[in-house]
């Protein structure tokens, strides 16, 4: 099949202390959460003058790709579209579609398979093409498969997390993977945690460290509803209690900062360790890194021109389309 455009899918964020209540509002669309719950939350974002770094890092992510397929091709327009702020999904398939884009293919910014970082972008790209107009006036959109085991994202974590080694002159004790929690109801109906512990295994071989975790963040939702744990303060706590003095967290859960990565862990941990009297270092996301530019490249040629597609472990190669139960919300 031949496609005539790349869309990037993201998140999205505000840009500005008057977007920040819209924005969270649409992330909860139907959730019953409290006005308070998001007034509190709204707080983090004040701290910041309203602005998420994910937007930008996004255009920067862009403006990287465009050069690689300028340089190395194929020559695909890039379109970008978020599910929670601008630019809308719904908008980006319009405009797409007033461009005369018949068939895309889909780059969600999520290396894991859940509910939330797959169906459900999956089901945002529907939406929007449902709003666009009837069957064959939005383009076709197929999402590329994940990548968390992908040879290239796992070698630009590795870069990140060796610069944040770098700044300790002596011996880091512990090496924490953080990733966005769930509800266990959820993470029971697919595969996020196991693949998670995958890519963090793969980066501490390549590291040779052997004194690693994953541990989870930014969870939200009733406090009797169980999510998945240790929360990476929990485990600071924990660190501390058995004498390490020097960690480093990489979100490897993430592919650019959050909201989510600067607050939780370059606010929260951060001020948890000091206090304890730990040193703390979070890496650097894979954002713009060249390995991880490259990549999404090699997941496009594996769909226009049939490339091997690469893989490190046992686990095999996420699959591209998926089954009718997968990753449901539990």
């Amino acid at each position: 099949m031949s496609y005539d455009a790349l869309l990037i899918v993201s998140f999205g964020g505000p840009e500005g202390m008057d977007d920040v209540m819209p924005f969270l509002e649409n992330v909860v669309r139907g959730r019953n959460v409290p006005r308070e719950r998001l007034l509190g939350v709204a707080k983090h974002y004040e701290m910041f003058g309203g602005v998420s770094p994910i937007n930008q890092q996004n255009r920067n992510l862009i403006a990287a790709l465009k050069e690689e397929l300028r340089a190395n091709g194929p020559a695909l327009p890039i379109y970008w579209g978020n599910r929670n702020w601008h630019p809308l999904l719904a908008d980006t398939l319009r405009e797409m579609s007033d461009d005369g884009v018949k068939s895309a293919l889909a780059f969600v910014t999520s290396a894991y398979s859940s509910f939330s970082s797959c169906r459900q972008y999956r089901q945002n790209i529907a939406d929007a093409q449902a709003a666009v107009g009837p069957m064959g006036i939005a383009p076709a959109v197929e999402k590329l498969r994940g990548f968390y085991n992908h040879p290239l994202f796992v070698e630009a974590n590795v870069d990140r997390i060796r610069a944040a080694y770098s700044q300790f002159d002596g011996a880091v004790d512990h090496l924490a993977f953080t990733a966005h929690s769930i509800p266990e109801s959820m993470a029971q109906k697919c595969d996020y945690a196991v693949q998670l512990k995958e890519t963090g295994r793969l980066i501490a071989e390549i590291l040779g460290v052997a004194n690693w975790k994953v541990v989870y963040q930014s969870r939200s939702g009733s406090p009797s509803q169980p999510w998945l744990g240790p929360d990476i303060c929990e485990h600071v706590k924990q660190l501390h209690n058995e004498g390490v003095r020097n960690v480093v967290v990489a979100p490897i859960g993430f592919v650019s900062d959050h909201m989510e990565v600067v607050y939780d862990l370059d606010v929260e941990a951060q001020q948890l360790a000091q206090e304890l009297g730990m040193r703390l270092v979070r890496a650097a996301t894979a954002g713009t890194h060249p390995s991880f530019v490259k990549m999404i490249r090699e997941l496009i040629l594996e769909r226009v021109d049939n490339a091997p597609a690469r893989f490190l472990g046992s686990r095999g190669v996420a699959h591209s389309i998926c089954a009718a139960d997968c990753c449901l919300p539990g």
